[in-house]
């Protein structure tokens, strides 16, 4: 358990990397306490190793940093790529490819467990949040298997 003063949330962060259809393919949950860069370091760790074939990332501008970079530096693999927000606009912007991750946050929070933090074990969590993956998976198959 921690808290995010930036964004106001106590408890737990979600980290995820998605395909472009919004499927989940490595999801990181740690502390609110730990900063995001940090996070996004440990969603990219392991990923060259699962998914070879990864040649861009899109990250968003909190990504920015010295973590991400050596995580990304270590292994020949992903090339990251920040979706930044353009400094003459004010209000909400739709942001380009950022708006897949947060469809996939939104069918998180469709779940009936995801939608409000209320689980007491650490484990439990990202447990849930693999249940709801797996969901979104079977739910939305690609085009191969359309027949």
């Amino acid at each position: 358990m921690g808290y995010d003063a930036g964004k106001k949330v106590k408890g737990r962060k979600i980290h995820a990397l998605v395909d472009t259809l919004g499927l989940p393919m490595r999801v990181v949950v740690h502390s609110a306490g730990l900063p995001d860069r940090d996070g996004a370091a440990r969603v990219l760790d392991r990923i060259r190793s699962r998914c070879p074939w990864l040649e861009l990332v899109w990250a968003d501008g909190g990504d920015n940093a010295r973590p991400v970079d050596r995580a990304v530096a270590g292994v020949p693999g992903p090339r990251i790529e920040i979706v930044k927000r353009s400094d003459d606009v004010t209000g909400f912007v739709l942001l380009p490819r950022r708006w897949v991750v947060e469809r996939t946050f939104s069918w998180f929070g469709r779940n009936r467990r995801l939608a409000k933090d209320q689980q007491n074990l650490a484990d439990t969590l990202p447990a849930f949040v693999t249940l709801a993956s797996i969901q979104l998976a079977l739910r939305r198959p690609g085009r191969e298997w359309v027949l």
